[in-house]
């Protein structure tokens, strides 16, 4: 909030600030330098005033860029007052002052007239071309398109020379719509392309070019590729063209300073080969996930160039990933039938999943990793999980890993895969699933919501199960007994129930004592008292009777009462059985009952 000395002198402003456009252009400039006087000597409540006088009048961000070019110290203080200022409402003020010049910055660049206008002055005077020149690198990547379109012009000819000599200058960040444009049929012009990335001059190209000269139908594109290829590093002349994309993939999806977008507004662009239009066009992507998305554009022209060039796979699938961890919706180009980046990795094999888990870990990337564990726990077997990639086993590093919904998703898939083999981190298999079937949704906090919490204990339990069903004979399933004890006696009534059928493959007399504690007790739901009865069933088929005598004198009573429940008194009377009791007690309940 302003305070009232502030806000009066905006009213006061604001007055001003009327009469033709002219008078209109002078108070600008003169509350500009007015914003910039007071916030120097210290002036802040009349500073803030003739800021937010200058943001009111809705200015023209390029007018005010204008002013800002004409007196760099001024732009220098009010970044300044942003980064250091003790007065929140400066800063504030100035921060919106700065994203007005910022957009002006970017429309003067973009503006497509007066690209067209500068690219129309290359082929005036010299100093014509010069100016035109610097304000054409400016604009950078938005003039590429234009440039373009003049190059390849028929009667535009007399301007060829000046084009192309003015086209390479643009510099690295042309890169991006040039390479694009390399998918034109127009052999000419492509020509003219390859030669100003070779001119250009910065690695980046490189696989674009070595494309070409991989794939290319025309001989002297080919030749000329490898020449723009010989100009910008000879040493990569032999390199395949996918490795080269595979390795720009790479340094995109680690955010190399290289590769970063044009300076500019809160998006960045994307180009793409129209060939309807046969021009270059572009997609705005959201800054936060633009490296990721380039990335994959890298991994798809990897695969382009060699489809069994497989690590390509495993660093698309690990970019597509990173990218949904950002929260942003995918870009409108990726359509509205594009699926998620399960979905995908779902269909790829454990070796391309196992390099995607493994650069998560590496990365400490728990979005990555996780994605990459969860695809490998809906349908890998022992042999795919325990996959090794180089000297590293990823999926039993993730049972180590910081995040624990890394760490459950691993434990869950080499449950559920069941395997056979004895290996070292068995113990963090069931480390990991007791601790997430133990863990108290309410003592959470962060990302790790309630919900989540019960999804993973449910799911933890399930594959503790499946280890006690098969019998597994490498993972131990009594360490997590304490785990599944507390569990009978929490609130969940299907993780209740599925622990008690997890404890009867244990031969351990607490394990079977909590059973019966479930069965028995009224505290618990009807259909939950059932099942413990059936689970109580099957321990004592598998263990023997390991109950202290009160407690089979509980079962007895249940089972002779004709007060109990029809369905609980026969579920009673089946553990009872299964219990093989001396026929003492069995003799005593038949006779209980006879009528003779």
């Amino acid at each position: 909030m302003l305070n009232g000395r502030t806000v009066a002198v905006v009213l006061c402003l604001a007055g001003l600030v009327v009469g033709s456009g002219l008078s209109q252009q002078r108070t600008l400039a003169n509350d500009w330098n007015d914003f910039l006087h007071f916030t120097k000597i210290g002036r802040f409540d009349l500073a803030k005033g003739y800021g937010q006088a200058i943001l009111q009048g809705n200015p023209d961000p390029v007018a005010l860029l204008e002013l800002t070019q004409a007196n760099p110290q001024g732009y220098e203080l009010a970044m300044k007052v942003v980064d250091t200022s003790n007065d929140p409402e400066l800063a504030s003020v100035a921060k919106q002052l700065l994203a007005v010049i910022e957009q002006g910055r970017f429309e003067l660049r973009s503006d497509p007239q007066v690209i067209v206008d500068e690219i129309k002055r290359l082929s005036t005077t010299i100093r014509g071309k010069i100016n035109a020149i610097a304000r054409l690198k400016n604009s950078g990547e938005y003039a590429v398109p234009f440039m373009l379109d003049a190059i390849a012009d028929p009667s535009r000819r007399s301007e060829l020379d000046n084009l192309l000599e003015a086209l390479p200058q643009i510099g690295r960040n042309a890169i991006r719509p040039l390479a694009a444009s390399l998918q034109m049929n127009n052999d000419a012009v492509k020509a003219e392309v390859i030669r100003a990335l070779g001119q250009i001059g910065y690695p980046q190209s490189l696989p674009y070019l070595k494309y070409v000269a991989e794939k290319d139908a025309s001989t002297e594109l080919r030749s000329l590729a490898a020449q723009s290829i010989q100009k910008i590093d000879p040493q990569m002349s032999n390199a395949p063209a996918a490795a080269m994309f595979f390795q720009l993939a790479e340094k995109y999806y680690y955010h190399d300073e290289s590769l970063a977008a044009q300076e500019g507004p809160s998006f960045a662009n994307v180009w793409f080969w129209d060939a309807d239009a046969n021009r270059l066009v572009r997609e705005e992507v959201d800054r936060a996930y633009f490296n990721e998305l380039m990335a994959m554009r890298c991994c798809e022209w990897s695969l382009k160039a060699d489809d069994q060039f497989g690590l390509s796979i495993g660093l698309w699938l690990a970019a597509f990933f990173k990218a949904e961890a950002t929260g942003v919706a995918m870009p409108e180009y990726f359509g509205a039938q594009h699926a998620a980046a399960l979905t995908y990795a779902k269909t790829a094999g454990p070796e391309y999943l196992q390099q995607a888990l493994l650069r998560g870990l590496n990365d400490k990337n728990a979005a990555v990793a996780l994605g990459a564990a969860e695809a490998l726990a809906t349908n890998a077997g022992e042999n795919s999980l325990l996959y090794t990639v180089g000297p590293a086993q990823p999926m039993l590093q993730a049972l180590s890993f910081s995040d624990r919904a890394v760490r459950y998703t691993a434990a869950i898939a080499i449950a559920n895969a069941g395997p056979r083999q004895p290996f070292n981190e068995s113990r963090l298999v069931v480390q990991n699933l007791a601790e997430a079937l133990a863990l108290n949704p309410d003592a959470i906090s962060g990302d790790w919501t309630a919900e989540l919490a019960q999804a993973y204990a449910l799911r933890a339990v399930q594959a503790l199960l499946k280890l006690g069903v098969s019998r597994n004979p490498v993972i131990d399933l009594s360490l997590a007994q304490a785990a599944l004890i507390g569990a009978t006696r929490g609130e969940q009534q299907d993780l209740q129930v599925l622990a008690g059928q997890t404890l009867a493959y244990l031969n351990s007399p607490d394990a079977q004592r909590a059973i019966a504690e479930m069965a028995l007790s009224d505290a618990y739901d009807m259909a939950v008292r059932i099942e413990a009865f059936a689970s109580l069933a099957n321990s004592a088929k598998l263990n023997g009777n390991l109950l202290p005598d009160a407690t089979v004198d509980q079962i007895y009573d249940l089972t002779k009462s004709d007060e109990t429940e029809p369905d609980l008194r026969a579920a009673a009377a089946a553990a009872y059985g299964a219990l093989n009791l001396p026929s003492q007690k069995v003799k005593e309940l038949i006779l209980d009952q006879s009528k003779s």
